[in-house]
C-alpha cells in the first residue's frame, strides 16, 4: 500500500515546528527518523494530513553531560547514543537496550526521542526508560516546557501522555554511580530486529560488601505499556541478592502483567517467557554489578 495523501513542511526551527502543531494540532504529526511512522503511514494506520519534518533540528540533538544525568536531545539518533564511549558507563541499562533495537540500519536513522514517542510496548528504549524512570520534556507553543516521568508518560500501546501541540524536546536518563553498578537486558522475538514477543531489563547497584543498594527492574512486550516494578525492585536493597529472592522477584512481576494472544504467542507464553527473562537478567545485573566492584 501507499501512504493517503498529505502536506509535507521541513521545520526551520524548533519554534517554527512548534507552530505548525499549534496550527494544525492532531492533524500535523512529527516526522524525526520516520522507522516508526512512515511504515505505519505505508499500511494506513497512520494517516495524518501533515507531516512536519524536524530532522535537521540542531536543537534536537545534544547530549548533555551532567553529575547525575544523561541529557539527549529528542532528535539524537540511536546509533550516535550507542557510539558514545562514556555510554557503558553512565548509562549501561541503555547501552544494553540499545544493541536489540532493529537492525544497525534502524539505529542509523530511528532517533531516541521517536521511539519513546511511538510507545511500543516491545520497544527497547521505552522499556528502559520505565525502568530507569527518564524524565521527557515535553513542549508547546501555548504552554511552555513540561516535564514528565517516563512511569507516567505511557498510556497504553502507542499511546502516551504527548499532546496534539507538544514536541517532545529532551530526555533525562538518571546516572547511577558507576562502581557496583551493573546492569542486563535481554528478550525473545522471532527474528533478531524484530519487535519482543518479551524482554527484561534491570540495574543493579550494590556497595563494598555486595549488599544491593539501588535496583530497578522491568517487562516488556507482556502489557499494554513496558512494565516497570519499582517496589519490588526496592524489596531487593539491602540484601545479598541470593537466587532465591532474584527469582522470586522475577516471578511475582510476570504475574502483575496482561500479557495478550497473537500470531507470535499466546498469553500463557508470554508469560513464561517474561519469567525467564526476568530471572536472567536480575541474577546477570547483580553478577556484574559485584564484578564491577573491582
Amino acid at each position: 500500500m501507499k501512504a493517503a495523501p498529505f502536506d509535507y513542511v521541513r521545520a526551520e526551527s524548533l519554534n517554527h515546528a512548534l507552530d505548525l502543531l499549534h496550527r494544525h494540532g492532531y492533524e500535523a504529526k512529527l516526522l524525526a527518523g520516520g522507522q516508526s511512522l512512515v511504515p505505519m503511514m505505508a499500511m494506513r494506520l497512520a494517516r495524518p494530513a501533515m507531516l512536519v519534518d524536524i530532522d535537521r533540528l540542531a536543537d534536537l540533538k545534544s547530549i548533555e553531560v551532567r553529575a547525575d544525568a544523561l541529557v539527549t536531545g529528542a532528535g539524537v539518533r540511536q546509533r550516535t547514543l550507542e557510539d558514545d564511549p562514556d555510554l557503558p558507563t553512565r548509562l549501561p541499562l541503555v547501552a544494553q537496550a540499545l544493541r536489540w533495537v532493529g537492525h544497525g540500519q534502524t539505529r542509523n536513522r530511528g532517533t531516541v526521542g521517536g521511539s519513546l514517542v511511538h510507545a511500543d510496548p516491545s520497544a527497547e528504549l521505552p522499556l528502559a526508560a520505565a525502568v530507569l524512570n527518564a524524565r521527557l520534556r515535553l513542549t508547546s507553543q501555548e504552554a511552555g516546557e513540561r516535564g514528565i516521568a517516563a512511569g507516567e508518560f505511557f498510556l497504553g500501546p502507542m499511546f502516551t501522555d504527548t499532546r496534539d501541540t507538544e514536541c517532545l524536546t529532551a530526555i533525562e536518563w538518571p546516572v547511577w554511580e558507576a562502581r557496583g553498578t551493573g546492569a542486563a537486558f535481554d528478550e525473545v522475538a522471532i527474528r533478531h530486529g524484530d519487535f519482543a514477543m518479551a524482554s527484561a531489563a534491570a540495574q543493579i547497584r550494590v556497595d563494598d560488601s555486595g549488599v544491593c543498594r539501588q535496583a530497578a527492574f522491568g517487562l516488556g512486550g507482556v502489557d499494554g505499556v513496558p512494565r516497570s516494578f519499582p517496589d519490588l525492585a526496592r524489596r531487593l536493597e539491602g540484601s545479598r541478592l541470593d537466587e532465591a529472592m532474584l527469582d522470586e522477584v522475577a516471578e511475582q512481576a510476570a504475574a502483575l502483567c496482561e500479557p495478550g494472544n497473537d500470531l507470535h504467542a499466546s498469553a500463557e507464553y508470554r508469560r513464561h517467557l517474561a519469567i525467564v527473562l526476568g530471572k536472567r537478567v536480575l541474577r546477570r545485573a547483580a553478577q556484574a554489578a559485584k564484578q564491577n566492584l573491582h
